[in-house]
Order: C-alpha cells, then sequence, then structure tokens
C-alpha cells in the first residue's frame, strides 16, 4: 500500500512539472487570439485518452499519421495551436517513444526528410546510430571459430548496440526548422508517460513474443514483464522511469543524454550488459564508451532526387538505401505504361524492378563515408533504362540477379552474389504536413522488436540492435556493409516526399526492415500508376521481391493474384504482414487526406486539424 501510494504522488509531481513546462511554453510559442492555449492543448492531448482512431481523414489545416492514436493526437494538437510540421514530428515521436517503446525510442535513431514550403527545399537528418571507435570489422565473429555469432544471440547483447542519434536528430531539427523548444515538445509525453496508456493486443502480442529475452535482463523484465508476465490488455501501462528521463532531458537539455550519468550508465550496460539468474543468453559484451555517446553528430544533406511521371520524388540517401533503391525502382518502372497494363503484368514488372534495385544496393551501398557509394549513378535515369532491357516484360528473371556494372554501356551485370539481408521488421513512420505547407517525413527505429532487449536501469528505454544490420563476416572485396569503427549501418528507412509543381502532394513511409523499400515503392505505384485512391493504395495487399528466389507476400496477395503471377514465373512465400505505412495526400485546395493502416499492426490514426463533413 505504502508503494503504491509513493509511486501515486510521484506521478502526481511528475504530471504537474510536465504542465508546468506546457504552460511555460505559452510565452514563447503563443497561439492566435482566440485559440487555445499551447498549454491547455498539449496536457489534454496527453492528460486523456485518445479519441477514436479513424485510419483516414481529410479535411484541411494540418494533417498527422501514425501507427498510433496517442502520439498522432499530440502530434495534431501541436498543429493546432500554431506549431509547424517540424515541432509536431518531435512531438508525435516523444510520444511514439512511450507507446511504441518496441519499435522506436531515445535508445535508437531514425532518418528525418523536410520540406521547407517557404524555400521549396527538400533536406535531411541522418540520425542513423553509429559504431563504436573501439568495435573492429570481426566484432561479430566468433574468433574461436571463425564462424559468425548466431543472429538471435548477437542481437540480444551489447555488441549489437550503436550510438544513439534519436534526442540529437529532435534538437536538430527544432533547431534548424522549428518553432519550438526540446522542452516544450517533450512535456506532452510526460505527462503521457505518467498518466500511461492502454494496452492493446499488439503491445500485449509483441510483449509475450519477446517474454523469454526480456525476462533475461533485469531491468526489462522490472519495466516491461509487470509480476513476471506480460501486460494484459485493456490495463494501463505506464513508465514513469522514461517519464522523469524526458524531464530531465527537457530540463537541462541533450548534453542530460550525452554527456553524464545516462551516457555513463549506457556505456556501462553495454560494455558490461547484466543477465537475470539462470539466464541462457551469450549477452555478449560489446564496445560502447560515454566518449562514444558524447561524439555523436547527426547529418545534415541533401535529399535523393528522381523525376517520376512528371513528380519530384524525394528520399534519404546513404546511409540509408531507401532513397537510392526507391529511386532506382521507380526509374526502371517509368520504362512501362503500368497505367495500361493489366494488374498481373504491372506487379510483375514491380517485381522485376526491384529485385534489380535491390543486387545494385547489396553491391553498392553503405555508409558514404567509408564507401564511395554512386548515388548519383544509381539514380540516373540512363543506369535504371539499362537496366530496365534486361527485363522480360513476360517473364521472371532467374534469382538472385546481378548488379549492373557501373562503368560499361548497355544491357551489363556483374556476376549475382547471394545475400543475407538482416534487417529487422520493427520500426515506425509518422508523416506530417502543417497549414503552411512543410512536410515531415520520419522513420524511427531500435531495429528487433525490443531492441537489445536491454532497458537502461532507471531510464525508462530499451537501447538499440542496429549494428546487426551490418554484414556479419568480413568479405574480400570489401562488402560496402561491413563493420567498421565510426561507421553507420545500412539502413531501409524510407521516408518519402513527392513534390508536384514544387508544392508536397504525398508524405509517405513505413517500417518493415528490408520491406520498407518495397512497401513505398508499392504504395506509390498504387497511386501514382494503377489509379488507386490513398486509402485503397495503403490498405492494398503488398508482396515484397529483395532479389531472392521467392516473393515474400501477404495471404491477402496470394490468394488475389498468385493464380496469375505464377504463370511469369514469380514463387511465393507467406509473410503475415508487410509494412504499416503512415501517409499524407494534399489535393487540389489545400485539402488533405491523411491515412494510416486500417489494420496492420493494430491499425493506425490519421488526423487533420479542420475535418471535412
Amino acid at each position: 500500500m505504502v508503494t503504491v501510494t509513493h509511486r501515486s504522488a510521484r506521478a502526481r509531481a511528475i504530471i504537474a512539472l510536465g504542465a508546468t513546462i506546457a504552460v511555460a511554453s505559452v510565452a514563447v510559442a503563443a497561439p492566435a487570439s482566440g485559440a487555445p492555449s499551447v498549454a491547455a492543448s498539449v496536457v489534454v492531448a496527453a492528460g486523456r485518452p485518445a479519441p477514436p482512431a479513424p485510419s483516414t481523414s481529410t479535411g484541411y489545416g494540418g494533417a498527422v499519421s501514425s501507427v498510433d492514436a496517442e502520439a498522432s493526437a499530440i502530434g495534431l494538437a501541436v498543429l493546432r495551436t500554431g506549431g509547424n510540421a517540424v515541432d509536431a514530428a518531435v512531438a508525435a515521436a516523444a510520444a511514439l517513444g512511450v507507446t511504441e517503446p518496441y519499435s522506436s525510442g531515445i535508445g535508437g535513431g531514425g532518418y528525418f526528410v523536410y520540406f521547407d514550403a517557404a524555400t521549396g527545399e527538400v533536406t535531411t537528418i541522418d540520425g542513423r546510430e553509429t559504431a563504436p571507435a573501439d568495435m573492429p570489422t570481426t566484432a561479430f565473429v566468433d574468433l574461436a571459430t571463425g564462424q559468425p555469432y548466431v543472429f538471435a544471440n548477437a542481437v540480444s547483447s551489447g555488441l549489437s548496440v550503436g550510438v544513439p542519434g534519436t534526442l540529437a536528430t529532435w534538437q536538430t531539427a527544432l533547431d534548424r526548422y522549428g518553432t519550438r523548444s526540446l522542452r516544450q515538445t517533450l512535456a506532452p509525453s510526460i505527462v503521457l508517460a505518467t498518466r500511461g496508456f492502454k494496452v492493446d493486443a499488439t503491445f500485449a502480442q509483441q510483449t509475450a513474443d519477446n517474454q523469454s529475452r526480456f525476462a533475461a535482463f533485469p531491468a526489462t523484465a522490472k519495466l516491461f514483464l509487470p509480476k513476471g508476465a506480460p501486460p494484459v490488455v485493456g490495463t494501463t501501462f505506464r513508465n514513469l522511469d522514461l517519464a522523469k528521463t524526458y524531464l530531465r532531458i527537457a530540463l537541462r537539455g541533450t548534453d542530460a543524454f550525452y554527456q553524464g550519468a545516462i551516457a555513463d550508465e549506457i556505456a556501462a550496460l553495454v560494455q558490461h550488459p547484466v543477465t537475470t539468474p539462470g539466464a541462457t543468453l551469450p549477452a555478449y559484451s560489446g564496445y560502447m564508451t560515454a566518449d562514444d555517446i558524447a561524439g555523436y553528430r547527426v547529418l545534415e544533406q541533401d535529399a535523393t532526387h528522381i523525376d517520376y511521371r512528371g513528380l519530384d520524388i524525394y528520399g534519404m540517401a546513404p546511409s540509408s538505401s531507401g532513397g537510392t533503391t526507391v529511386g532506382e525502382s521507380l526509374n526502371i518502372l517509368e520504362n512501362f505504361d503500368l497505367s495500361s497494363a493489366s494488374a498481373a503484368q504491372s506487379l510483375h514488372l514491380y517485381f522485376e524492378a526491384t529485385a534489380h534495385a535491390f543486387a545494385d544496393r547489396n553491391a553498392y551501398v553503405g555508409d558514404p563515408a567509408f564507401v564511395d557509394v554512386p548515388t548519383e549513378t544509381l539514380l540516373s535515369q540512363d543506369f535504371a533504362d539499362a537496366r530496365a532491357c534486361v527485363i522480360d516484360p513476360d517473364a521472371a528473371s532467374p534469382k538472385p540477379v546481378p548488379p549492373a556494372s557501373l562503368d560499361a554501356a548497355g544491357c551489363t551485370s556483374v556476376p549475382a552474389a547471394e545475400h543475407a539481408d538482416t534487417e529487422n521488421l520493427s520500426t515506425t513512420h509518422l508523416s506530417v504536413v502543417d497549414r503552411w505547407g512543410n512536410a515531415v517525413a520520419y522513420t524511427l527505429t531500435i531495429e528487433q522488436t525490443g531492441g537489445s532487449g536491454m532497458t537502461v536501469p532507471g531510464r525508462g528505454f530499451l537501447l538499440n540492435n542496429e549494428l546487426t544490420d551490418f554484414s556479419f563476416t568480413p568479405t574480400t572485396p570489401k562488402d560496402p556493409n561491413t563493420v567498421e569503427p565510426g561507421k553507420r549501418p545500412r539502413s531501409s528507412m524510407s521516408p518519402t516526399i513527392v513534390l508536384d509543381d514544387g508544392d508536397v502532394r504525398y508524405v509517405v513511409g513505413s517500417p518493415g526492415g528490408s520491406m520498407i523499400i518495397t512497401t513505398v515503392t508499392q504504395v506509390l505505384m498504387n497511386r501514382i500508376d494503377l489509379g488507386m485512391a490513398l486509402p485503397e493504395a495503403v490498405a492494398a495487399p503488398r508482396a515484397s521481391q529483395r532479389n531472392s528466389a521467392a516473393v515474400a507476400a501477404e495471404q491477402g496477395f496470394r490468394t488475389a493474384y498468385e493464380a496469375q503471377l505464377s504463370p511469369f514465373g514469380h514463387q511465393f512465400a507467406t509473410s503475415a504482414e508487410i509494412g504499416a505505412v503512415a501517409a499524407i495526400e494534399v489535393g487540389a485546395g489545400g485539402l488533405m487526406t491523411a491515412v494510416a493502416e486500417p489494420v496492420r499492426r493494430g491499425g493506425g490514426t490519421a488526423l487533420v486539424v479542420k475535418p471535412t463533413k
């Protein structure tokens, strides 16, 4: 009884201080006359359960789409009170760190793409995690046997943890493009973490799926396995430790994370993972130090860009492979009139385009600080035309297809190589457009569902396992995704913004590991080429061809199309669920259509500031 009383008092104190931060923000970001105060809106948004969660909304004045009702409601509150797309995106991302802790959070990283309506420019922030300075190329090889570690064992260990970049991304985005401080944008999530959220079936199932490995780490078991079991659907899940951590950062800035006690605790846990007595996980030690954390920097760089059917498609440049591979896939499809083709032939050509683009991704894309990535070539229409000329419109290519030669003309290639893709499916994405036409596409992650499985004791957040995105075994010639000190592992995250004559038309992205690339490509093809409305384009059954013998496909896709595609020579393997898209379309007169998944991952929430009746 005493514990409950003490916990409640602590919760009330954190909520009160979070509300105080929100109130203080009014002086910095006063709302328009007659509008509700910033303080009132953000605290209300985080202080009570989110309203019913539509997966599609249409209207004006701004839009937010994410996988989570709480996060979308908080982002919308920021837009309603005069915040811009960047302010709303950071606030919503902080909320996802509370409600989607197995997919995102300050223990991870991500990629932020921003369109500035005033300048017409698209810029990006690379907040990808980095390998520690002392991490050797053979880090994932058992030197006693010469064989790579078992993947699952490497995941749940200090070895897998990259230096986190999420908080640095938030701060940089707000400094460069936002109108509010990090302190203001964290306020609603401090309240949310303290008040708690209702456990849904997805959160309960994700916890249950990871129960044995969560139980192996005492701090994780204490937080996510109350009474030794996953939380029950319908109960309230609170994270007072995360509320305190957010509050500390709100009051002291990001130095409270990247320097001092929290950084020391992260480094200590990575170097010396703590497991429960009797745990069987090897929990290998990692190489991260407090100096690695203090030295982390985001990268601000140009977006990738292609022209597709008269639209300007902008994405994330390496270290992500998303922008180059989505871009190359679409450039290949530019050679074919999909709008006049049958559904089966369009899907066949989509499979062939992504297979060829993935061959080139695997051969050439890595961290450009370490690898000479031929980004300009991979995004050129001439290069894509040469790839298209080896595609048979009526028959599937034998897989794996070889990558293209970069220095030869015509339909040329180099020998194919098998590629083991270890990038995991759990990530999250949010899309935002504000009243001024600014837009954000932001994909963030801790990699595996539950990341490394290790929670920083008393801090309320999980650490990522992003370094398992590296190729485990060094090769000759060198794989572009080989482990190296200070390097960023290749990613498939594909936050994408599409402009039409200089104005934002689509904002789209998804989780899904390497299937993110095909998901974004398929949604754009559905909408631009196949005439589907955006809600249809998102809800349509999906399939993913990543240069493998079998196409990964949802059962709904196999039911609808396998009989039509098998004569082309395609083989299929069932994937339970592909992606969880969050997208926005801006149409004539500024009408916004915000779309989230109606079913996948439990369904998402898409909201607009001024809904149409």
